[in-house]
């Protein structure tokens, strides 16, 4: 941003605004509704993305947590990959996206009804509620598509008497003639929606449709700013109609009167088309400024921190403003107990293998395809495929094999950063499961959803040795569970194993591999007709339809009497089990110098404890 533009906090520039807020009208976009529960552009956006991600990689809008960060990493680097948007932060991305997951505009218009019926009129609303009621706010514009400043008025009004009060006029694309009205005849207040009403037959979403504005809604709202002073709240600048209005208002020889004000986070954030505006403003004589403000409402409580309103109108106002984040509270003074008192499911993994092997392909596959041919010429590898290349655990030789339709040759090594590259976190995720059931009586179970462990029956045929061995292993498991791990379940028939589902974390700068008890019961499912590729998962089994849980009654009661002691014996034998190993160090292949890169985890057989923060007579319980 030019050091033409100044910055100055909103307690400033309220108190400037309090000495004629009726000379300013004020302009809203997303963000001004955040507060209220209705969802911003920029999370809309990642709806979107997510909506797409999903179509056309198979996955389920269930098993996609827009808010997680890993998931987002896989989103965007997918769209990096792709031409199906504009690039991140490009102004013509939301209406890009919009359209891309709704085509029809009645689709694009309940997807809107749905968003805003959310929300509620947050602390600001009201504040400019109050304004208008007190008759100090002449019009108010907007590109949102919510009822919330004028649900916000009609309260207000209800307040005061009824020759005292003022209801705003609602103009929409519908209902244009409304605003001319108003400004032919000075008629305030005005509430003009430049988009439309979320009740509108017509609304502003996609590229074209926001390629031009409404020209009598256009000549409203540039003739409104020449009249008065504009204050810009939760609007980002992405529609290229309107920022062209707010432009031409420049070519008059008195625009924006009583200034332009826009108010963002950080001033830092302001796009291009933005910043373009406020330095051309201040060439053409404007009084220009960049308002700080976290948030609307935190914009409104210095606001009516400086404005004179009624009586009713300000404790109105105040009742519904939000309580103060930070509080003073006594820190606890007494020392914290030496000892944990709470025990996670989780080993520290030490150390993670950092490189793998790297090999091209001569045909672009992607990682199902892959680990089929794997799976069907037995090859045991664990592999990520990005396009031509592979990162391999595994014996080259025998990849090369099983891949020579590919084409696969070495390249050297990988290096693997899993808190970047989400596809170097799956390949370590599946190589720590393959790790941890060697050698054990462990059998690995990979899902798109969640991997885990289960333990091994007998099988028909196995050597009395390994049958010796592998109840040795479970001796410590199968006390601590009181119980068989394996066997059918009652009445019902159904093979049953005990087993854990595993999760590789990054937490608090830290590797952890948590592990989750759980009753595994093998339920016969009538697969569906398969009827493309999506109907299989991510390795190539077909998937099944999923109804109720037979056996979910028997597991319940099975861990119903499994208290902390219970809890506590369960949780310290799978992590004996789990890191039985010399040094630590699990591999996942054992394999020897120079047959190929093998993944070797370094795990601590101690879980992770929690400590209290101050001392509490509940500790000293003796029972």
């Amino acid at each position: 941003m030019s050091n033409s533009v100044p910055v100055i906090s909103a307690a400033h520039f309220a108190s400037a605004f309090a000495l004629r807020p009726n000379l300013f009208a004020w302009f809203l976009g997303a963000g001004a509704s955040a507060a209220s529960g209705i969802p911003t552009g920029y999370a809309m956006i990642r709806d979107f993305k997510k909506r797409i991600f999903c179509r056309e990689t198979g996955y389920s809008l269930r098993e996609v947590d827009a808010g997680d960060e890993l998931w987002i990493e896989r989103i965007d680097d997918f769209f990096r990959r792709t031409s199906l948007l504009p690039t991140d932060g490009d102004p013509n991305e939301y209406s890009a996206a919009f359209e891309t997951v709704f085509p029809n505009e009645k689709q694009r218009r309940q997807y809107i009804d749905d968003a805003i019926s959310k929300g509620t009129p947050c602390f600001g609303h009201r504040v400019l509620a109050a304004l208008m009621s007190s008759k100090q706010l002449s019009c108010v514009f907007t590109t949102n598509f919510d009822h919330l400043v004028e649900e916000s008025a009609t309260l207000s009004n209800s307040l005061l008497p009824v020759e005292l009060r003022k209801k705003p006029t609602v103009a929409a694309l519908d209902s244009a003639d409304r605003a001319l009205r108003c400004l032919d005849e000075s008629d305030w207040p005005l509430v003009a929606k430049l988009h439309g009403d979320y009740q509108s037959i017509k609304i502003k979403n996609t590229g074209s449709e926001l390629e031009y504005q409404d020209q009598r809604m256009r000549h409203v709202l540039v003739e409104a700013c020449k009249r008065f002073g504009v204050v810009v709240v939760g609007y980002s600048g992405r529609d290229a109609s309107v920022m062209d209005a707010l432009e031409s208002v420049l070519k008059d020889p008195n625009p924006y009167p009583n200034g332009l004000y826009w108010v963002t986070s950080s001033a830092t954030r302001l796009l291009p088309a933005v910043q373009k505006l406020l330095e051309h403003a201040v060439l053409a004589g404007v009084d220009v400024a960049i308002i700080e403000a976290n948030t609307f409402d935190e914009l409104a409580a210095d606001i009516v921190n400086q404005i004179r309103l009624p009586g009713v109108l300000i404790e109105h106002v105040m009742q519904q403003r939000a309580p103060v984040r930070l509080q003073r509270v006594k820190l606890p003074e007494a020392e914290a107990r030496p000892f944990p008192v709470l025990r996670y499911s989780a080993l520290l993994v030490e150390t993670l293998p950092c490189v793998a092997r790297r090999m091209t392909l001569k045909t672009a596959a992607t990682s199902p395809e892959v680990r089929q041919l794997l799976k069907d010429q037995k090859c045991r590898a664990v592999v990520a495929a990005t396009g031509r290349e592979l990162a391999v655990f595994g014996r080259d030789a025998e990849v090369i094999a099983a891949l020579r339709d590919l084409g696969a040759q070495p390249a050297g090594i990988a290096e693997l950063n899993p808190i970047r590259d989400s596809w170097a976190l799956g390949l370590l995720y599946d190589a720590l499961v393959r790790a941890l059931a060697r050698h054990r009586p462990l059998l690995p179970r990979y899902k798109r959803s969640g991997h885990s462990l289960i333990v091994a029956g007998p099988r028909e045929g196995e050597g009395a040795e390994w049958t010796c061995e592998r109840e040795a292993q479970l001796t410590q498991l199968r006390s601590a569970y009181e119980t068989n791990l394996t066997g059918l379940v009652p009445k019902l028939g159904y093979p049953y194993q005990e087993g854990v589902f595993l999760k590789l974390e990054h937490i608090e700068n830290r590797w952890w591999c948590g592990f989750e008890p759980f009753t595994f019961v093998d339920v016969p499912r009538e697969p569906r007709t398969v009827k493309s590729v999506e109907d299989r998962d991510e390795l190539g089994f077909l998937t099944f339809s999923r109804g109720g849980d037979p056996a979910g009654d028997w597991r319940r009661e099975r861990w119903a009497k499994k208290f902390n002691k219970h809890w506590a014996g369960i949780v310290n034998a799978w992590a004996m089990l789990l890191t039985s190993a010399p040094d630590n160090k699990v591999r996942a292949f054992g394999i020897e110098d120079g047959e190929g890169v093998d993944a070797a985890f370094s795990i601590s057989p101690v879980t992770g404890w929690s400590r209290p923060s101050h001392h509490h007579n509940y500790f000293e319980r003796t029972r």
